[in-house]
């Protein structure tokens, strides 16, 4: 491009320095040496981080601690305590603690859906398959493990055809990515962040950045380089795992401010990779209606929201005189005259319950393929759900996931109701999952909250029983005993049968 400075075409990756780029943002730690490792720390945490309210004197914060350290001494024992440390013990002043607590926490609470979350208990006990990458670490929460450390070199080619496809020099492209994620360390756990500081931090956003953005390209494109797109395509499997994973993440304005100098037709990746999702075919025609109202906090709220789909009908919260129901297992919603269907739609938003004739009802909802790595897929964007939605009623969508698996494990609590739900096509394939694996991964999430779409739902069933309990009941009579009411219906048959042939004989 006129007026900027090109870079020549060949950029070792491994063996450069950034300590003499000029940068146009202020200098937060110079070198860049991608072969020096940083040791791992160990992940603690949840989604709900514990904040330490930070003092505008180190020397006041100090006393803090020391004065929590050490409650109650006598003056003797406190002067003691001052002579051995050296360090000048003075009250601090409660209010502003207090004070300092408040306004942290309101700070956080403002960015609260942009953080990049820890997983809760309820989904870290599901085991490592589901929250733990297994070959792309993204983000500092996994950063140079043993393990993952391989395709640090893969960021390095991805890095490489970014600069190549901006027509930027590399100072140019770096300086602007780093000075966006600049401003997002405070979205990452403190105890983590404490650890890392901006020699490798500010690389690793750069090349975890540009590895998303040749990814999402591998979905799009054919021009790409072959040697890094076989190599996307041969480890599609891992990488999707790992991308979608919830501690695997890294701000998506970083992303985005890379996208801003490389064309990627974000419209289509969605849809590709939502149909890689679903695990079937969705019609070509098909294609995703951007929102540009939605700003996503990483890569898997991206895909969450498309996945999730937008709701039909804005509803209200239940009164406290409505009740839901308890239980509604497959085979008694069967009993009852209600036929769970799959819809054509994939969004998870669309549930309806219909009536079909004067003793049947449907109840359609979105299929789903379920094999291992749509599992992982279903927990992370549940785990996202859980970790940004507070108590009270929200938008429909932001607990669609949850609430989808919750309805799912109400539905099946039997392995015949597994069986019912594979006849119906609600559960569809399997991917080598047997209808006892299926029961045992539903039976995880009895746990989850109540979302809207769940508890709409469970009312909808509830009001269905309610007025129309007649027919439900004599739906219910004629579901439990048709065998033998068709026996006895076939032995009447074959009873008018014989007499019919009595009285042809008796005829002259």
């Amino acid at each position: 491009m006129p007026g900027r400075s090109m870079e020549p075409a060949v950029w070792p990756p491994c063996d450069f320095h950034l300590a003499d780029w000029s940068m146009s943002m202020e200098p937060t730690g110079g070198a860049w040496v991608p072969d020096e490792f940083a040791s791992s720390t160990e992940m603690l945490g949840t989604c709900f981080q514990t904040y330490v309210p930070s003092s505008s004197s180190g020397g006041q914060l100090q006393q803090a601690q020391y004065a929590a350290a050490t409650p109650n001494l006598p003056f003797q024992e406190e002067e003691e305590a001052q002579n051995k440390t050296g360090i000048e013990i003075h009250d601090p002043d409660p209010i502003q603690v207090f004070e300092e607590a408040a306004h942290q926490f309101a700070v956080d609470v403002g960015s609260f859906d942009m953080k990049m979350h820890r997983y809760p208990a309820i989904i870290k006990r599901l085991g490592s398959w589901y929250t733990t990458p297994q070959r792309v670490s993204i983000g500092p929460y996994y950063y140079m493990q043993d393990d993952l450390r391989p395709t640090e070199k893969m960021k390095h080619v991805a890095a490489y055809h970014c600069i190549m496809s901006s027509r930027l020099s590399v100072q140019e492209l770096y300086s602007a990515v780093v000075s966006v994620a600049n401003e997002t360390r405070r979205l990452y756990d403190d105890d983590k962040m404490a650890n890392m500081g901006d020699d490798d931090f500010l690389p690793m956003m750069f090349y975890d950045a540009c590895f998303l953005v040749q990814y999402m390209l591998s979905y799009t494109r054919s021009d790409m380089d072959p040697v890094l797109c076989d190599y996307f395509h041969s480890n599609e499997s891992d990488i999707s795992h790992d991308i979608m994973l919830l501690e695997n993440q890294i701000p998506w304005r970083v992303v985005k401010t890379l996208l801003s100098f490389i064309g990627v037709p974000l419209a289509e990746f969605l849809t590709s990779f939502k149909r890689s999702l679903r695990n079937y075919r969705v019609p070509e025609r098909y294609l995703v209606d951007l929102d540009d109202s939605y700003t996503p906090p990483h890569f898997l709220g991206l895909v969450r929201f498309y996945f999730v789909g937008k709701s039909e009908a804005k509803r209200t919260g239940p009164t406290q005189t409505q009740s839901i129901l308890a239980s509604a297992r497959a085979m008694e919603l069967a009993e009852i005259g209600i036929r769970l269907t799959a819809k054509d739609e994939t969004e998870l938003t669309h549930i309806r319950l219909k009536k079909k004739g004067c003793l049947f009802a449907e109840l359609s909802l979105a299929p789903l393929s379920l094999d291992s790595a749509h599992a992982c897929y279903l927990v992370n964007m549940a785990a996202l759900e859980l970790c940004t939605y507070l108590a009270g009623w929200v938008e429909d969508e932001d607990s669609a996931v949850c609430s989808y698996l919750l309805l799912l494990g109400m539905f099946v609590d039997r392995v015949e109701d597994v069986d019912k739900l594979r006849t119906q096509r609600v559960l569809q394939g399997g991917g080598g999952l047997t209808n006892t694996d299926m029961l045992a991964f539903f039976a995880n999430f009895h746990d989850l909250p109540e979302g809207r779409y769940y508890v709409h739902t469970m009312r909808a069933i509830q009001g269905y029983m309610d007025t129309r309990w007649k027919r439900t009941r004599s739906h219910a009579f004629l579901y439990n005993n048709w065998r033998i009411i068709a026996g006895v219906f076939s032995a009447i048959g074959a009873l008018v049968g014989i007499v019919g042939t009595l009285m042809s004989l008796k005829k002259p």
